[in-house]
């Protein structure tokens, strides 16, 4: 089994994820970070760890910079069986064992989404973009989805299977990484399959302050939602909706009382949203818990993720459809037709 880990700028995160390896490295053939042009000691701190560090030099014209570290990554590592993980994730000793035998079962590209370990309070405004990213997957649908998508923070595929697909050439120009191969996949013939992390995969996202997380959530929102399948899309969209709805439906009758003196019927139509403001926010921390361990106002108070999650993704249907450009770890990239046609 050979393990690639493309990095830029990773230095928070990479040592943690290389000291959750440590205990299985003799088991891995390969051990590789590739560092993608960072500035900040991440090889350092990635050769301390005991990994193979592979410089990779600026990306060629049409390829993104995670596609070519990972494509690099490959093509320094000789195992029948690959993993991609991104930096930020962590993994339990049992981890691994558990992927193998997974993909064993399943074949093609198993993904997996690591559980979201939100430390600082900014990170909790991740809460409606985990939550949704995730529908969007048809994880949580009674039936599998139309589209195949996948997690990229940690992929495993034997070799064969990915040269088959086309690896990482196949998508080099597509912001998208993990979505885009699971596409190249299933063009392919070959299975895709998603699961959760729970205690074994975990990640910490975007620990670099909230304008990487803006950035990052800005990069991935808006591509995601065009390649998502449509129904898992259509029923995503409408459960936002009706969280929007709750929460203006709560303002508009307390302005109601406000400007009513009271009526009785006022006070019955702010009874009737507060209620339904709880089931909201009740159903909200259970499907929370399974994606993540966030604090209970991200649940509570779930207008202010909310209208962050609205934000941020008219942000980046701004910058990824009208400009398509977005900034990510100090480049500015071109996005989806725009980076085909430079």
């Amino acid at each position: 089994m050979s393990v690639v880990v493309p990095a830029r700028n990773e230095a928070v995160s990479v040592p943690a994820l290389l000291a959750s390896l440590a205990p299985v490295r003799a088991s891995l053939r390969d051990l590789v970070v590739v560092d993608d042009g960072s500035t900040d000691g991440t090889a350092d701190l990635a050769a301390a760890g005991g990994a193979h560090v592979l410089r990779a030099p600026e990306p060629p014209a049409g390829w993104v910079g995670k596609s070519w570290a990972c494509h690099l990554g490959v093509q320094a590592t000789s195992g029948s069986v690959l993993v991609f993980l991104d930096a930020d994730t962590d993994l339990s000793t049992e981890a691994l064992p558990a992927l193998l035998e997974q993909h064993t079962r399943e074949g093609g590209l198993v993904s997996v989404q690591p559980h979201h370990r939100p430390v600082r309070a900014y990170e909790q405004l991740s809460a409606y973009f985990n939550a949704v990213s995730l529908m969007g997957t048809g994880l949580f649908a009674p039936r599998p989805p139309c589209v195949p998508m996948a997690f990229g923070p940690c992929l495993v595929t034997s070799r064969a299977d990915y040269v088959a697909a086309g690896g990482h050439e196949a998508i080099r120009g597509e912001i998208l990484d993990d979505a885009s191969l699971a596409a190249a996949y299933d063009r392919a013939g070959l299975p895709v399959s998603c699961v959760v992390g729970g205690a074994a995969v975990a990640m910490r996202m975007y620990p670099g302050g909230a304008r990487q997380l803006v950035e990052g959530w800005t990069k991935n929102f808006a591509s995601g939602a065009t390649q998502a399948d449509p129904r898992s899309s259509v029923l995503a969209g409408l459960w936002v909706a009706t969280h929007c709805a709750v929460a203006g439906g709560v303002v508009s009758a307390l302005v109601t009382v406000a400007t009513t003196r009271g009526a009785v019927s006022a006070w019955l139509s702010v009874l009737v949203w507060l209620l339904a403001w709880v089931a909201t926010a009740t159903h909200l921390r259970g499907l929370l818990a399974r994606i993540g361990t966030f604090r209970w106002w991200a649940w509570v108070l779930f207008p202010v993720p909310l209208a962050f999650f609205a934000l941020v993704f008219l942000r980046s249907l701004v910058l990824t459809h009208l400009l398509g450009r977005v900034t990510w770890r100090g480049r500015d990239v071109a996005v989806g037709a725009r980076l085909r046609s430079e």
